[in-house]
Parts: C-alpha cells; structure tokens; sequence
C-alpha cells in the first residue's frame, strides 16, 4: 500500500506554479534598446557597479542583472556584457539616456 504525502491534505488542489521561481527570476523584456534577459538577484559577495548610476551596488544588495538577447555575437558574447543594476536604476534606465 503507497503511503500518501503528508506535504498538502488528500484530495486538496496544489499549489499554483510560481513562474518567476520557475525560471530563475529570469524573464525576457523588450524595450525600445533592444531585447534583454532580466533576473533579479537576492545580492552576491562582490561589489558591482551600476552602469545606470555609475555607484556601487554592494555585497549582498538585492538588484537585477540584465544581458542583450538580440546580441550580434550570439549568446555567449550577450553572457559576457551581462551587468549588475540597481532595481531603480534599470527600471529608469529609458529617462538618463
């Protein structure tokens, strides 16, 4: 006899998909500058600079990671150009330029 999951009551419907935990917290954005990947990060243990703002985003600061998808030299090179955002910075990347 199979023994039941005691994770979510008998019978009870599961637990909707999260996509953004899914996928990584990467999803796909298209802009006016071209088509990036987009993942939030929950922060790292090295000190980036925001090419938005040109200051530090610090260790262990949540902020979001962006990379061209639409790259000339494919996807290893858009990999590479990836760089680390403050949250405002690229969301208000559109008003600098």
């Amino acid at each position: 006899m199979a023994r039941r999951s005691s994770k979510r009551p008998y019978g009870s419907p599961p637990e909707p998909l999260d996509l953004d935990r899914a996928l990584g917290g990467r999803r796909s954005e298209s802009a006016s500058d071209g088509e990036w990947v987009v993942q939030r990060v929950r922060g790292g243990a090295k000190t980036y600079t925001c090419p938005g703002c040109r200051q530090d985003v610090p260790t262990g600061t949540p902020h979001v990671v962006a990379w061209r998808s639409d790259a000339l030299l494919g996807p290893d090179a858009a990999l590479e150009g990836r760089r680390h955002w403050h949250t405002a910075c690229w969301q208000a990347r559109h008003r600098r330029r």
